[in-house]
């Protein structure tokens, strides 16, 4: 019988001295929804994609200030060159792996032009981002398409799954089995919520504390989506998805060469009426983002479970050894 597996904080781990939300996870900040599908074909096919919707409505008609951060280029994300153009995202993010990119963005695509209200559209920036699963998924059969696009779409809710599922299904973390993260912190009377997609190497480190690392190169990627209701301006969107680079060199990211190292930050304030957050109020929000995402990557690990397919098993963090070195550390709250 598997283990329950239990996020950081269940475990003790509190990481800075901001609170988190009551779900602690990206949909904390009001209308964010989270799906997934997650396509498992053994003995070879482990992949999925995951679906970040900033509001209920229309993301097309009701576009939300965005910002795409690249800390390391090495990726395949689509559609961000726009949205740093116009500063808006205007489609739901999704997040599958590398060479299911074309095939999401066209279903992401079907989605918004099969919308009410979106009958004479002529042009949609789909927004997709991406890390290579080709470890544990035989990347190449491409199995992600429109019908796990539509699904991941239809369950978005509230509810975050955390661990080895939709496009953390077959990722890879420091060696370790990695997968979809989630975190928030509440600043200010506002919500910053993140969501990873870990598939990175380095030297893991929890809490300040070196931990064992089965990939000490580096190479892979992360994808780190940052949601908060802050009316912020796609300027300081793309400076907190900076900050995010913070949080993930906290865990011992070494920023390899190979490497696709991307943050996506959106505002769900759409009220152009409300002022937007100057810049010296900014750094609380910069410190709850470096904050979420350190945790969100420990969730992303600590959630996953062992995996094997495509004639590899890559285990699950051994989470009970990470305690007792942690409270040997001193490092545990």
């Amino acid at each position: 019988m598997a283990k329950v597996r239990k996020t950081a904080r269940e475990w003790g781990l509190i990481v800075g001295k901001l609170p988190t939300g009551p779900r602690n996870a990206i949909t904390d900040v009001p209308g964010v929804k989270v799906g997934h599908a997650t396509v498992e074909k053994p003995p070879s096919i482990r992949t999925g994609v995951t679906a970040i919707l900033p509001h209920n409505g229309n993301v097309f008609r009701e576009k939300v200030p965005g910002a795409v951060f690249t800390f390391n280029g090495f990726g395949k994300l689509a559609g961000g060159t726009q949205v740093n153009e116009l500063g808006e995202i205007e489609t739901p993010i999704l997040l599958t792996a590398t060479l299911n990119v074309p095939r999401v963005a066209d279903a992401l695509l079907d989605h918004v032009l099969g919308l009410t209200g979106n009958e004479t559209v002529r042009s949609v920036n789909p927004l997709v981002a991406e890390t290579n699963d080709g470890g544990l998924n035989d990347i190449r059969a491409r199995a992600v398409g429109r019908d796990e696009v539509f699904a991941a779409l239809r369950s978005a809710s509230e509810e975050v799954t955390q661990g080895a599922v939709g496009a953390g299904a077959g990722t890879i973390c420091f060696g370790w089995k990695g997968g979809i993260g989630t975190s928030s912190r509440l600043v200010g009377g506002h919500t910053v919520g993140v969501l990873v997609q870990t598939n990175y190497g380095g030297e893991l480190r929890i809490l300040g504390t070196p931990m064992d690392s089965l990939d000490t190169a580096g190479d892979g990627s992360v994808i780190i989506v940052i949601a908060t209701d802050a009316p912020v301006s796609h300027r300081n969107l793309s400076r907190m998805g900076a900050r995010a680079m913070l949080g993930l060199g906290r865990t011992g990211s070494s920023g390899s060469n190979g490497s696709g190292d991307y943050a996506i930050a959106f505002s769900t304030q759409r009220d152009k009426k409300v002022p937007e957050v100057g810049n010296d109020p900014m750094s609380p929000l910069f410190q709850a983002v470096i904050d979420a995402t350190e945790e969100a990557v420990y969730n992303s690990l600590f959630m996953a479970e062992d995996v094997t397919s495509n004639g590899r098993t890559v285990k699950a963090l051994p989470v009970e050894r990470v305690i007792e070195r942690l409270k040997k550390a001193g490092a545990l709250s």
